[in-house]
């Protein structure tokens, strides 16, 4: 089994042993390598082909998606050349398998998910078998809809923004401030939808804007004995709802920052695991939630990591309908966004992001 066809492409995979391989290399008639390991094969046996080396292990703390883009246009030029493909790594189980199945995704986006393609691979390979993670890689990349930028996603930023404070916290400290992606300081995509509606939360003291649909981060609801128990209580709403960094929050996340001009300057090292959350109302300061870096656990039973949650009896929420919600990739120079950037919101009422989507259900 040195290297086994994708039926219906001319894409191979492989581990190392099928490099030296060449007659089969020359039946297939393979033009160019995508070798997706850290230790280089012999020169040698790449000489010969157009190679593209991706140097990652097959551990669960490998960003593998970084590369996708790259390797898409990669294969795609073998392919276009009239030539064929061998996609390899050490044993052709992991890595190599990753890497062909988000080609595949990116070249039919909506023929098959993760899950579906991996089941159509292993017809012609039955060892394929991503490691859990990068599965999860590959279902982030379709949920991003397998765009040909990657690292500029602002999915895939949040995602590598999650992993730095995942890896700070397990060794027992927060992250550094510039890891941290404050949501509302980045240009919004330009997006409009009709017939949405649009959720608004205010502190309930004050009722300064705390955060609209954009910055709301929605959480899988956990399905076991304890949320079924609640749910059939009539207690089916979280205690709190979770939010994507913002920087009204720097004061609480961060509190050696608060009197920094720059972010450069702004000292973290004793940045506090966890905390309280206080409205950014200088006349109101009223404890509104508070925030874990290393995750805890929603009312539903669904862990989340990191959580930076208000709670529902601190605030009110308003659910409106809108004609037409937009955000705009420039809001800064409108006054009224001005306005509501000292509030912690870049984005006017009028120009709210799309609807929250369903709290209970996965969305990046």
């Amino acid at each position: 089994m040195a290297l086994n066809r994708i039926q219906g492409h001319n894409l191979y995979i492989g581990g190392v042993l099928a490099l030296r391989n060449k007659v089969a290399l020359r039946e297939a008639n393979i033009t160019h390598i995508v070798s997706v390991l850290r230790m280089r094969p012999e020169e040698t046996l790449t000489e010969s082909f157009e190679n593209l080396k991706i140097p990652v292990d097959d551990s669960e703390d490998e960003d593998l998606l970084q590369y996708f883009s790259s390797a898409n246009a990669f294969i795609q030029s073998g392919l276009d050349g009239g030539g064929s493909v061998l996609i390899h790594c050490a044993m052709g189980k992991s890595r190599s398998v990753t890497v062909c199945m988000a080609y595949l995704l990116h070249q039919q986006p909506q023929a098959w998910n993760p899950d579906s393609l991996l089941e159509v691979i292993q017809q012609s390979r039955s060892v394929a078998e991503p490691n859990p993670d990068f599965m999860n890689q590959l279902w982030l990349y379709h949920e991003m809809g397998c765009p040909d930028d990657v690292q500029s996603h602002p999915a895939y930023m949040r995602w590598l923004s999650n992993r730095h404070i995942e890896l700070s916290t397990a060794c027992g400290r927060a992250p550094e401030i510039d890891e941290v992606r404050f949501e509302d300081e980045l240009p919004s995509r330009e997006k409009s939808i009709s017939g949405e509606r649009s959720i608004e939360i205010r502190c309930r003291k004050c009722r300064r804007i705390l955060a609209t649909t954009p910055f709301i981060n929605p959480h899988d609801k956990q399905e076991d004995s304890r949320a079924s128990s609640k749910s059939s209580s009539g207690s089916s709403d979280c205690a709190h709802i979770f939010l994507h960094p913002l920087t009204w929050m720097r004061p609480s996340l961060f509190p050696d920052s608060a009197d920094k001009t720059t972010i450069a300057t702004a000292s973290t090292d004793d940045a506090p695991l966890s905390g309280r959350l206080t409205c950014p109302n200088a006349k109101c300061e009223a404890n509104i939630g508070k925030f874990a870096w290393q995750g805890f656990q929603c009312s539903c039973g669904k862990w989340v990591v990191p959580a930076i949650g208000v709670a529902r009896a601190r605030v009110d929420v308003t659910d409106q309908p809108a004609a037409a919600i937009k955000t705009v990739a420039d809001a800064s120079s409108n006054n009224t966004t001005s306005k509501l950037g000292a509030m912690g919101i870049r984005l006017p009422p009028h120009m709210r992001a799309a609807a929250i989507p369903d709290p209970h259900r996965n969305n990046l």
